[in-house]
C-alpha cells in the first residue's frame, strides 16, 4: 500500500481520539507500546479488548467493544488478524458517528472491508503503524532510529 506523506500527516494531525482494537496489557506486545506512545502524544487512546474490560490502561478504562466508546472515536486502529477486520469495520461504521479513519496495523489488510469503509467516506490505511508514521513524519528520531529524511546531518544543496 502506498500513501502520500501529506495524506498520512493530515490523518495524524486531525485525529484526536483513537480506539485501539486488540490493545494488550503485555508491555512487550506492539499494541501496548503503540497505545502507550500515542497516549504520550496528543491522542486520547481508548483501549478495546473484551478479555481485559474494566482494567485501567494509561488513564482510560479498557472497553469490551466499540459499542461502549463509539461516539468518542475519530480513528479505529486495528491490532487483530485480517479475518477479524470485517466485523470490526462493520461495528465501527455502525457505532462511531465521528469516525474518519480506519487504520490497520502492519501485516493487517482486508481489501473488501477497506472498500466498504471508503464507500462510506472513511479514510482507510492498511499495513502501516501510526507510531512509526508519526515518528517519521514529525521528525522524531529514536535511539534505534531510522532516517526520516526530515532531520539530516548533510548540508542542503547550494
Amino acid at each position: 500500500m502506498d500513501y502520500a506523506d501529506s495524506f498520512l500527516r493530515d490523518v495524524l494531525t486531525r485525529t484526536r481520539v483513537v480506539a485501539v482494537v486488540g490493545a494488550s496489557m503485555n508491555p512487550v506486545r506492539p499494541s501496548y507500546y503503540v497505545a502507550r506512545y500515542l497516549s504520550l502524544k496528543r491522542f486520547r487512546v481508548l483501549p478495546i479488548n473484551p478479555g481485559h474490560a474494566g482494567t485501567p490502561f494509561f488513564g482510560e478504562t479498557v472497553a469490551a467493544s466499540l459499542v461502549e466508546v463509539g461516539d468518542k472515536v475519530d480513528m479505529v486502529d486495528i491490532f487483530r488478524r485480517p479475518e477479524h477486520v470485517p466485523a470490526i469495520v462493520d461495528e465501527a461504521l455502525e457505532v462511531c458517528p465521528n469516525l474518519r479513519t480506519i487504520w490497520m496495523q502492519i501485516g493487517v489488510t482486508h481489501p473488501e472491508a477497506a472498500a466498504k469503509a471508503e464507500a462510506r467516506g472513511i479514510d482507510v490505511i492498511q499495513d502501516r503503524c501510526p507510531k512509526i508514521e508519526y515518528q517519521r513524519l514529525f521528525g522524531e528520531l529514536r535511539m534505534g532510529g531510522f532516517n526520516t529524511g526530515i532531520i539530516s546531518s548533510k548540508l542542503p544543496p547550494l
